[in-house]
C-alpha cells in the first residue's frame, strides 16, 4: 500500500475504495495541546520565580522542561498568529492586533492562504482539532452575522471553537461564540460563574467526546484563556489569599524574584536587575494611600493567575484520567507579551480610560478597593508590578525591543519522551518554532501546497533538538522584532535594539520622529537581562546590526514603520475596510444582535440620530438598542415607560437624558439627536431626546469616546448584552417588553420620521 502525499494536503479520503478508509497521522503521531496565558510576564509564575503561585505550572515543568529565552512579538493577535503558522507575523499581514490594522501588506490582518495553521496542517492528517478561549486573529470587519467565516477559528482548521474573538473578555459576563453562533452562559456570576472555568470545562467536554468516539485518532487542543489580560476578574477568595504579600512595593519584589530565578537556575548566577524604566515611580516614593492601592492590585492579578492556573490542572487532570496524558506533547506558554503596562503609573479599575490617554484617581480607587476583581471593576494593575513580573527584564508588553516585552517562560512536557524531567533548557528559541516541533514530534512534513495554495516557507526552527540534549548548540541564528515602532534584532548572542514609545502613553504615540530613536547595543551572552548598553563601545557592530533590521524588515513586510496605537482602533483613522461601505444611513430590525464595534455603526465622534421606531404598552421597560457596557458606550432604553438616554464615557462619567413622563401606549418615533461639538476626537456633545417630533428631554455630554467604546461589549437592538451601560436596568436580563419595529441611524444628523406606509407594512410583517 503506498503512502499518502502529506506534501499536498487536505489528505482526501479515496471515495473510490470499498470500504472507504479514513485519513490517518503516521503511527506513534501525539496528541498535541497547546495552553496559552495571556499578558503574563516572564517573573510572575512560580516555576519561573514568581510570587503567582502556579501548581500547575510546576507540576508540568517538573514532568517536562522549562525553557529560559522563549519570545514571543510582545503584542496578542501577533503572537498568536506566529504561533498558529510559524510564519513571523508581519509576512502573515498581522504586524499588530487585529483592532489596529491597516491596508500596508505587513499590517493588514489577513493570514494568507499560503500559510496554513496548525490546525489545518494536523486536520488535515488526520487529526481531531479544537480551540477553546479568546482567538483574536480574524479581522474586527468579519466579526459579524455575515461573515465571511473562512478566517474564524472553524475556518482555518479547527473542528470546534468556544470561546471569544476580540482582544480580551469580561470573566463575569462574557459574550462568546460557539462555532460561528454567538452564545450566553447558562449561569450568572452570583451562581458561581467565570469565564476561565467555563472554558476549561468545554476542552473537557470535548476531549472527552473525541476520546469516546475516535480514540484511534489523535487530538489537537489549543486552549488560549483571558486569563491574566485585563480586566482582572477574580472572586475575593482567591485575591484575599495574598493579602499583604506584596506591601514591600515592586522594588522588593524584583529582587526576591531574581534570587529565586538564580536559585531555580533559569537565569545565571550572575544575572542583574535590569535599569528602572524611566518615567515609573519606585515604590518609596509612593505615598501610603498608593501603596495600598497597588498592593492591592497585585493581590488581585496574583489570585487571577492562580486561579486560572488551577483551571488548567483540571484539563491535565482530565487528560490523565483518560490515560492520554503521556501520549500528549504539552506546550504550557506562560505569555503571549511580556506583563502590561498599560495601566499606567497608578493601575485603573477601568482600563479603557488609560487607552483615551486619562489616568484613574487613587483616592477613588482606594475607596473601592473590597470591589477589585468584581464585575464593578474593569481592572489593570499600574506598571510597576508589570515591570516587577518581567524581571528580570527591562520594559514591558507592546515593547518589542528589550525583554520584558518579548521573553516568556514555556513549559514543555511529553511524557516518556522526555527523560530530562524538570531539566531547562537555555537555547534560543521564538514563538514561530512551536509549529515546527509539533511537526518533527508527529513526523509530518510541511505542506508544499494547502488547499491548492502554493505555501510560504515556515520560518521557525524545531525545537525538538533540544529535548534530549540540554548542550545542544543554538540553532536560531537571527530575529528581529517590531512592534508599533518598538524594534530590534537579535544575531548570534547580540541584540541593537530602540524603543520608540512607551506603552501607557497610547495616544499620539505616532507623532514621535523615528530619526529621534537612540539604538542601544547588548550581549546577551554575558548580559543576561539588558543590562548594560554597549552602543558606545561597539558603534560598528550597531551599525551592522542596523543594517541587518533593515534587511529582515524589508523581508517581512515590516516598512513603513507605523507607532500609532490608541488612534488605529478606530477604523476611519486607520484606513481599514468599511462593513458598510461608507452608508450613512443604517437601519436594524429587532433581532439585531451581538455586532462588534466595527460592525455597529459608528457614532464616534460625529453628529448622528438614532429613530426607534417602537410600540409600548402601559409600564414597558427595557433596552431599545444599546452599545458597549459598564465601562464604555451608550442606550436608549425605556423605564416604566420614559424613555431614556445614556452615555457612558469609559466608566468614569455617566451622562442621562430622561424623559418627563411615560410615552403613551402605541407606536412612537423615540428620537436621539446627538450633536457633536467638533473640535479634536473626543469632543463633548449635546443630546436631545424625542417622542414624536417633540423634545422631552436635553443634555450635555462633557467628554465623549474618541477611538473604541469596548473591546469586548457589543452592539443590540431590544436587550443590552453583557454588562450593563447604566444601572438603571438589569445586566443581561434587560429586553424590551414593547414591539420595536426599527432603529434608524442617520450618521449625517438627520432622521426622517417614517411614513405611514413603512409603519402599515411593519405592522403587517409583525403580524
Amino acid at each position: 500500500m503506498t503512502s499518502p502525499d502529506r506534501t499536498q494536503l487536505p489528505l482526501d479520503v479515496d471515495t473510490s475504495a470499498r470500504p472507504i478508509g479514513p485519513v490517518r497521522p503516521g503511527k506513534g503521531a501525539p496528541n498535541v495541546v497547546i495552553v496559552l496565558i495571556d499578558d503574563m510576564g516572564y517573573g510572575a509564575s512560580s516555576a519561573y520565580g514568581g510570587p503567582c503561585e502556579m501548581p500547575t505550572a510546576e507540576r508540568l515543568a517538573g514532568d517536562g522542561l522549562r525553557y529560559s529565552r522563549f519570545h514571543v512579538t510582545s503584542l496578542c493577535s501577533p503572537t498568536r498568529q506566529a504561533l498558529l503558522t510559524g510564519r513571523n507575523h508581519h509576512s502573515v499581514g498581522m504586524g499588530v492586533t487585529s483592532e489596529m490594522s491597516t491596508p500596508k501588506p505587513g499590517y493588514h490582518g489577513y493570514r494568507p492562504a499560503s500559510a496554513a495553521t496548525i490546525a489545518q496542517i494536523l486536520g488535515g492528517n488526520g487529526y481531531c482539532t479544537a480551540a477553546f478561549g479568546k482567538w483574536h486573529q480574524t479581522p474586527p470587519v468579519e466579526v459579524s452575522p455575515s461573515g465571511p467565516f473562512t478566517r474564524w477559528p472553524m475556518g482555518e482548521g479547527f473542528d470546534f471553537f468556544y470561546g471569544f474573538m476580540g482582544a480580551e473578555m469580561n470573566h463575569w459576563y462574557p459574550q462568546l461564540y460557539q462555532g460561528r453562533h454567538p452564545v450566553e452562559p447558562d449561569r450568572m456570576p452570583e451562581d458561581g460563574y467565570h469565564l476561565s472555568e467555563d472554558l476549561v470545562e468545554h476542552a473537557i467536554d470535548w476531549v472527552e467526546n473525541q476520546q469516546a468516539i475516535t480514540p484511534e485518532r489523535p487530538f489537537f487542543t489549543y486552549l488560549a484563556l483571558g486569563a491574566t489580560h485585563a480586566p482582572f476578574h477574580v472572586a475575593p477568595e482567591w485575591r484575599d489569599k495574598y493579602a499583604g504579600r506584596f506591601d514591600q512595593g515592586w522594588d522588593a519584589q524584583r529582587e526576591e524574584i531574581l534570587a529565586r530565578q538564580q536559585e531555580l537556575g533559569i537565569v545565571p548566577e550572575d544575572a542583574e536587575l535590569a535599569p528602572w524604566a524611566e518615567g515609573v515611580p519606585h515604590w518609596d516614593e509612593l505615598d501610603e494611600t498608593e501603596k495600598r492601592v497597588a498592593a492591592r492590585f497585585m493581590e488581585t492579578y496574583a489570585g487571577f493567575a492562580e486561579h486560572a492556573d488551577v483551571q488548567v490542572g483540571r484539563f491535565v487532570d482530565a487528560l490523565d484520567e483518560m490515560g492520554v496524558l503521556d501520549d500528549t506533547l504539552f506546550f504550557y506558554l506562560l505569555g503571549d507579551n511580556g506583563a502590561s503596562g498599560e495601566g499606567g503609573p497608578r493601575g485603573t479599575f477601568r482600563e479603557h480610560l488609560v487607552g483615551h490617554g486619562i489616568q484613574d484617581d487613587t483616592a477613588d480607587m482606594a475607596a473601592r478597593l473590597d470591589e477589585l476583581g468584581s464585575a464593578s471593576t474593569y481592572p489593570i494593575y499600574p506598571v510597576g508590578w508589570a515591570l516587577a513580573m518581567n524581571t528580570p527584564y527591562p520594559w514591558t508588553k507592546q515593547v518589542a525591543s528589550h525583554l520584558g516585552g518579548i521573553r516568556d517562560g514555556m513549559i514543555v512536557r511529553w511524557g516518556r519522551e522526555i527523560a530530562d524531567r524538570g531539566g531547562i533548557r537555555h537555547q534560543w528559541h521564538h514563538v514561530i518554532d512551536v509549529l515546527p516541533t509539533i511537526l518533527e514530534a508527529a513526523d509530518l512534513p510541511a505542506p508544499e501546497t494547502f488547499g491548492g495554495v502554493q505555501q510560504q516557507p515556515i520560518e521557525g526552527t524545531s525545537l525538538r533538538y533540544t529535548f534530549a540534549d540540554p548542550d545542544a548548540p543554538d540553532r536560531r541564528g537571527t530575529q528581529y522584532f517590531e512592534m508599533v515602532g518598538n524594534r530590534g534584532i537579535y544575531q548570534d548572542g547580540w541584540a541593537a535594539v530602540t524603543r520608540h514609545g512607551t506603552p501607557w502613553e497610547m495616544v499620539g504615540s505616532g507623532d514621535r520622529s523615528f530619526d529621534d530613536d537612540v539604538w542601544e547595543l547588548y550581549h546577551l551572552d554575558t548580559d543576561w537581562s539588558q543590562a548594560h548598553d554597549l552602543a558606545a563601545q561597539h558603534p560598528e557592530r550597531l551599525a551592522a546590526l542596523q543594517q541587518v533590521f533593515l534587511e529582515e524588515a524589508e523581508k517581512h513586510h515590516v516598512l513603513p514603520l507605523d507607532a500609532r496605537v490608541t488612534e488605529r482602533e478606530n477604523p476611519e483613522v486607520a484606513g481599514r475596510l468599511d462593513l458598510h461601505a461608507g452608508r450613512s444611513q443604517l437601519s436594524f430590525g429587532p433581532r439585531v444582535r451581538r455586532l462588534s464595534e466595527e460592525a455597529a455603526p459608528n457614532v464616534k465622534n460625529r453628529t448622528h440620530t438614532i429613530t426607534a421606531d417602537l410600540e409600548v404598552h402601559t409600564g414597558s421597560s427595557g433596552v431599545v438598542v444599546a452599545q458597549g457596557g459598564r465601562f464604555g458606550g451608550w442606550s436608549l432604553y425605556v423605564v416604566k415607560g420614559v424613555p431614556h438616554y445614556a452615555y457612558n464615557f469609559a466608566g468614569r462619567d455617566l451622562t442621562t437624558v430622561r424623559g418627563t413622563a411615560p410615552m403613551a401606549p402605541g407606536r412612537h418615533d423615540l428620537v436621539v439627536r446627538f450633536s457633536y461639538d467638533g473640535g479634536p476626537p473626543g469632543s463633548g456633545a449635546s443630546v436631545t431626546l424625542e417622542v414624536d417630533g417633540v423634545a422631552v428631554g436635553t443634555g450635555t455630554i462633557p467628554v465623549t469616546t474618541a477611538y473604541y467604546f469596548s473591546f469586548d461589549e457589543t452592539f443590540n437592538v431590544g436587550v443590552d448584552r453583557g454588562t450593563p451601560v447604566t444601572d438603571d436596568y438589569r445586566p443581561v436580563h434587560n429586553r424590551f417588553e414593547g414591539l420595536i419595529h426599527r432603529v434608524r441611524f442617520d450618521l449625517d444628523g438627520v432622521a426622517e420620521r417614517a411614513s405611514d406606509e413603512d409603519r402599515a407594512r411593519a405592522v403587517m410583517v409583525h403580524q
